[in-house]
């Protein structure tokens, strides 16, 4: 699956589907970040990321609102298709969910095979767990049965993936109810601006969370010998400068969110 980019003009780029854990956020929601807005961290000039993740999507309504068609008509041959979904595939709402071993696995052979087709390699990734620990300390399961139909789904298809929910499940395990804190979205009154009343947030996260898994999506690519480890970067590096994260604004989001589809549904 090595690409070294040549296939077209530029460099060669990832583009990103997914939902709000990947999505670049924009300034009214900050601290809020997705891993898909500081992946490139992880890579060098050869590459180009393309966030087209959106939030609330499930893999259902990014294929029926028509972003999943966006991508597969500007996608170059060479190119990579990473998507991660199942958040908001397993909420209770008709025009939202899937099943996971149902519609979730169809709608993502889309992806799949929308990739292939086009001489792109596709990926998959499974979303991380929330950080949901109960009085008790303990860490529920949310979506295992997304992540194993993502799994299954791979091996079915001889595509890699990414198992960020079972890591993830490990670090918030290793860290505890309180040290997973710092990763999530949890501010008191007046401690950011954007949330003067403060804002508990278990699903979200924050830039350390986010870079942790854009570092681990990074290291894992590499490893698979899914990209060149030419590509990327960072890897070993502790820390990030905070000004190094930036947020869209809220105009520039809103008309990015709304050109990135192609106008399905």
């Amino acid at each position: 699956m090595l690409s070294d980019g040549s296939a077209g003009a530029g460099p060669c780029r990832i583009f990103l589907a997914g939902d709000s854990v990947v999505v670049h956020r924009e300034q009214s929601k900050a601290p809020m970040t997705g891993w898909g807005q500081v992946l490139h961290f992880f890579f060098g000039p050869e590459v180009e990321i393309v966030n087209c993740a959106r939030a609330g999507a499930s893999a259902r309504t990014f294929s029926e609102r028509g972003r999943l068609e966006w991508i597969l008509n500007n996608i170059r041959p060479g190119d990579y298709l990473l998507t991660s979904f199942g958040i908001n595939d397993a909420k209770p709402e008709e025009w939202l969910r899937t099943e996971a071993y149902g519609d979730f696995t169809r709608h993502l052979r889309k992806f799949v095979d929308g990739a292939r087709e086009r001489n792109a390699h596709p990926v998959l990734i499974s979303p991380h767990e929330r950080d949901t620990y109960d009085v008790h300390g303990n860490l529920p399961r949310s979506i295992p049965e997304y992540a194993m139909a993502m799994r299954d789904l791979s091996v079915e298809t001889s595509v890699p993936y990414l198992n960020l929910y079972d890591q993830s499940l490990v670090w918030w395990e290793e860290l505890g109810p309180e040290n997973v804190r710092p990763f999530f979205l949890h501010l008191g009154p007046g401690e950011h601006p954007n949330y003067p009343d403060g804002f508990d947030d278990p699903g979200h996260l924050v830039p350390a969370g986010a870079i942790a898994c854009a570092r681990y999506i990074a290291y894992s690519l590499v490893a698979q010998n899914v990209v060149p480890a030419h590509w990327v970067i960072n890897l070993d590096r502790p820390e990030f400068p905070p000004e190094w994260v930036v947020w869209l604004d809220d105009e520039s989001h809103r008309a990015l969110t709304e050109a990135r589809t192609a106008g399905v549904g």
